[in-house]
């Protein structure tokens, strides 16, 4: 090899471990780089009980691995060893891999709430055990495991049958999978809606599935969404909640957990955890157990978007009367401040509006530890935590309106600061062009902010991804960064003195229809100076690529992997290892552009018409092109990145194979391996059982075992004492150099195909710890979804692992089945990134070709 050619590998290695890099600083942004963990952990002040309740026996028969349970701590779970319960029901359903033991949390805060009021009014929690299975990964048991909910469903309301006041429904409470599971029930056909009447879900991935791994779990999906989309006229009596974890939630993606937004659908409330300061604050249990839809939907409005600093109340007074001795003080400025320490006399501040109306648009207050009253309830208060509180009032919405008048109580011990300004919203507001997607932080739009007044408003245009950084001076602040498209506000709080750095990101993209901007609202203080820089960070923008794209990696490193594996059959005379095959075949430009043309044809209705009257199914590019403009650039970028990883895992594979025969060499004296004929008895009776063990047990066992089988034979193979840097598969004499280089050649083409069948074996193994976790129910994974794949599968591989060269070189179908690899990439790539259960029959269909090229 010339020094040119010596030179290729090496700068192949220095790009794709570049590309490599890249995806784990994504990966690290995603896992590591958030905000602090604010959450504090509940404690008990009794030790926690469970009380198994009795399913009828017909319900237990048919469903062995689940079971409900009630919740309880110390003299309360002793009274409800009777079931003579007179509380709210409320049913908590885990999710993926979840204990229903999680319900102690919500229990045990409800059980202290319920002490506040002294059991005036309280809630029974119960919790569904569903063996902690990986529904999120295997969807065969969905459709089981709701079901169940419905017969605890009748079961719970039963125990109440004998009250005066029987509940006809219960709330749910839905973690993960389980808040799909409740709505789900809607879906069955004996399912009574008024069932429910309120459903509440924690980081719930209603839209779509993390990772789709099997057809089950898309169909589900599917069902429950067109369900609820198709039917939402008849779901404006169940109030639904769906609460977004937020960028802590790294595996479920916040928008994710979204509803549907749908115009008839006005009962559904979706938030981001970071948008709710008060998330802590308790909830008023009659107006959240109510039977009225709009007075619920009001309640989760008035605590989890309007953010106010006090209970909900469903027909505030229109008028308040003022008591108390208290001193009345008007002030006509347009800006005014007080603070007051350890004062024993309250006071009336009056604000007339009269002279302010032809000048300024709106008023704007902010206090610490303010007790507000107000004329005509027009107040819209926010609480930042525990550090204040504000308020700010549009005057044209109120034209009758003559003054605002703040009560200040007595400040015994305590210090209160209030300030109220009134201004003009358009010297208030700002815009700011953010910099391009490619400026890699390398440029910046700043703005410089001689603050007067206490807020102003920053809007974004052209918002991506970016990092925005703040210079402040002397006082603490407080900046909101609004979206105003869906409720994922955040809040950050800086402390003086510091640089403050933002990072705004999106959880959901802009609907198409929608122009607003994003805006960061700054709570400033009159005398500072503020200086708003605007930066893209390219690790953040890797970081949401792998957020939101991560579950279709597997998809791009299988592409990449099988092009090497179709460029290794079509030099087969001179089979080059799997690195520089990679570099040589896998090229985006030989998949993305067709894929591209393919979803620009969609847009006609003669091709539309044309793809449904063949059946094909629908590409998943065009879907994924249709909710985000970027997707083309972020798909050739996925598969720079697929590449990256083929390419090192590829290294690492080999590698480990080599150290792992070098162990089998020293421990264990090696045979060497007989050439036999493709197909013999032996080989048949090995393979017929492991067919059967799929077809009777779990695909994905067999599976594993005809992978550990390649294993073995592969490295007992690189363990021959042929030559240190040449094993092979023959017996032949080591002096025949033809012969050598076929083993060598082989050798090199069973690791490709072993690495290809690795990422098959992962993308089956949770159907495989589905089944191992409930054998003792049931021999049989029923359903399971690569049943059929698997026969196929260990026949083929039962047949190419003891293949070699030699006779697939003489072929007639050599040529065929070295071409077919790229179009099955870019099918992979057309309709598998939303499917990943696909991926094995593309690998499979390409597996085939390479039998029959030993026999034709």
């Amino acid at each position: 090899m010339g020094r040119a050619g010596r030179r290729l590998p090496a700068l192949a290695a220095l790009f794709y471990g570049a590309l490599a890099a890249l995806v784990l600083l994504g990966v690290q942004d995603v896992m590591f780089l958030y905000e602090e963990n604010r959450c504090s952990m509940t404690y008990m002040y009794e030790y926690p009980e469970y009380l198994k309740i009795k399913l009828p026996k017909k319900t237990a028969r048919r469903y062995p691995a689940y079971e409900l349970y009630l919740y309880g701590e110390g003299s309360y779970a002793e009274e409800n060893k009777n079931l003579l319960l007179t509380g709210i029901p409320v049913l908590f359903l885990p999710g993926n891999a979840g204990s229903y033991k999680q319900v102690r949390s919500l229990g045990s805060i409800a059980l202290r709430k319920a002490e506040d009021v002294d059991f005036k009014y309280h809630f029974n929690f119960f919790s569904v055990n569903f063996n902690e299975e990986l529904v999120a990964l295997y969807g065969g048991s969905l459709q089981q495991q709701t079901k169940f909910v419905h017969e605890c469903i009748k079961v719970i309301l039963k125990l109440y049958r004998d009250q005066e006041f029987a509940p006809s429904s219960v709330a749910i409470v839905g973690h993960s999978m389980g808040g799909l599971v409740a709505r789900a029930l809607l879906t069955l056909k004996n399912f009574k809606p008024e069932l429910i009447n309120l459903l509440i879900t924690q980081a719930t991935p209603h839209t779509a599935p993390v990772m789709p791994l099997d057809k089950y779990l898309t169909d589900f999906y599917t069902a429950v969404n067109n369900h609820w989309i198709l039917k939402a006229q008849d779901l404006r009596n169940l109030t639904t909640l769906s609460v977004a974890g937020g960028f802590r939630d790294y595996q479920v993606r916040s928008g994710l957990a979204f509803l549907p937004r749908l115009s008839q659908h006005d009962s559904a409330l979706s938030v981001v955890s970071s948008a709710v300061p008060r998330a802590w604050a308790s909830t008023d249990h009659l107006s959240i157990i109510t039977e009225d839809p709009k007075k619920r939907m009001s309640v989760l409005n008035h605590h989890f978007v309007r953010h106010p600093a006090k209970m909900f109340e469903e027909n505030p007074e229109a008028f308040t009367n003022l008591t108390g001795a208290f001193m009345w003080i008007t002030v006509k400025g347009s800006k005014w401040t007080y603070s007051v320490y350890n004062d024993s006399d309250g006071k009336y501040f009056a604000f007339p509006l009269e002279s302010h109306r032809k000048s300024y648009s709106h008023v704007y207050c902010e206090n610490s530890m303010l007790v507000r009253k107000y004329f005509f309830n027009v107040w819209s208060c926010f609480l930042f935590s525990f550090l204040f509180k504000v308020v700010m009032l549009k005057l044209p919405d109120y034209p009758s309106l003559s003054h605002i008048v703040i009560q200040v109580p007595p400040a015994v011990g305590n210090k209160y600061t209030l300030g109220c300004e009134f201004f003009k919203e358009d010297s208030r507001t700002v815009q700011l062009p953010v910099t391009h997607l490619f400026s890699f932080g390398l440029s910046s739009s700043k703005i410089l902010l001689n603050s007067t007044g206490l807020i102003y408003n920053v809007q974004l245009q052209h918002f991506n991804q970016v990092r925005m950084l703040q210079r402040f001076l002397r006082k603490p602040s407080v900046y909101r960064l609004h979206i105003p498209w869906s409720y994922e506000d955040s809040i950050t709080v800086a402390k003086v003195p510091s640089l403050a750095e933002i990072s705004a990101k999106l959880h959901i993209a802009q609907p198409h229809d929608d122009s607003s901007l994003p805006q960061l609202i700054i709570y400033s203080s009159p005398d500072c100076q503020y200086e708003v820089i605007l930066k893209t960070s390219l690790i953040q923008v890797l970081g949401q690529i792998v957020r939101f794209h991560a579950g279709a990696f597997p998809v791009y490193i299988v592409s990449n992997i099988l092009l090497t594996y179709g460029g290794q059959l079509s030099t087969l005379r001179s089979t080059g290892n799997f690195s520089l095959e990679l570099v040589r075949t896998a090229k985006p430009y030989k998949v993305e552009p067709l894929i591209s043309i393919v979803v620009f044809l969609q847009g006609f209705n003669w091709f539309r018409e044309i793809w449904e009257s063949l059946s094909l199914p629908e590409v998943d590019a065009a879907v994924l092109s249709s909710q985000d403009a970027w997707f083309p650039l972020v798909s050739l970028i996925l598969f720079l990145f697929g590449t990256g990883i083929a390419y090192w895992s590829g290294v690492f594979f080999s590698t480990s194979l080599r150290l792992f025969s070098s162990l089998w060499l020293t421990l264990i004296r090696p045979t060497e391996l007989q050439k036999d004929k493709l197909i013999t008895p032996r080989r048949l009776c090995g393979m017929i059982p492991l067919a059967l063990v799929s077809w009777t047990t779990c695909g994905a066992f067999a599976v594993l075992i005809i992978y550990l089988q390649y294993l073995f034979k592969v490295l007992k193979a690189l363990a021959q004492p042929v030559n240190p840097a040449l094993p092979r598969f023959s017996t032949q004499s080591p002096s025949n150099n033809k012969t050598l280089a076929e083993a060598v050649n082989s050798l090199k083409m069973h690791i490709t195909i072993l690495n290809l069948f690795t990422w098959i074996v992962l993308l089956n193994l949770p159907s495989l710890i589905y089944w191992l976790k409930n054998l003792r129910y049931n021999v049989r994974l029923d359903p399971d979804p690569c049943r059929s794949t698997a026969v196929i599968l260990v026949c083929i591989l039962e047949i190419l692992m003891n293949s070699s060269t030699s006779e697939v070189k003489s072929s007639k179908l050599l040529k065929i089945a070295a071409k077919v690899p790229l179009p099955l990439s870019v099918a992979m790539l057309a309709f598998g990134r939303m499917h990943l259960y696909r991926v094995p029959h593309f690998v499979t269909f390409s597996l085939l070709l390479h039998v029959l090229c030993c026999f034709v």
